[in-house]
């Protein structure tokens, strides 16, 4: 069965209306080591749009999980296909938009960058000044 393409292009997911900071701000660790949104933000920080979101999303899990290198290089495409194949959120339910005030900008490849909610380039995504890139509001925090 073909794996469907759970990527987004041209499209740009604004932080969560009810976010509860006004700046992006780095995820704290835990005692233990990384959470799973520092992880992300570590990532797509440092190599802005290396990354699509089914790469990050798989890349997470497996340092999160902490396989190991030379299980990856053995068995890479198949944990890959593995993990791909019970649905997984996407990035707007991701806790970079929705709690620590980043947005999320997808290019034509798919590929992805952070953009602090109070940059300039934010505003101009939320703006319409930034070609053809579809808007998308993270998942809300709350139901209300």
């Amino acid at each position: 069965m073909a794996q469907t393409d759970r990527n987004y292009y041209d499209t740009f997911i604004t932080a969560a209306a009810d976010c509860p900071v006004e700046c992006g701000v780095v995820p704290p660790d835990k005692k233990g080591g990384k959470t799973k949104p520092g992880i992300e933000f570590e990532l797509a920080s440092k190599q802005p749009y290396r990354y699509t979101q089914e790469e990050l999303q798989f890349e997470v899990h497996a340092r999160h999980k902490g396989i190991p290198a030379e299980e990856l290089a053995a068995r890479g495409e198949e944990l890959k296909a593995e993990f791909h194949r019970k649905p997984q959120p996407c990035l707007r339910a991701s806790m970079l938009p929705k709690r620590y005030g980043w947005g999320i900008h997808f290019d034509a490849q798919g590929k992805l960058a952070l953009i602090p909610m109070e940059s300039a380039e934010y505003r101009r995504f939320v703006d319409g000044q930034v070609g053809q890139v579809k808007l998308l509001p993270a998942m809300r925090n709350s139901r209300k």
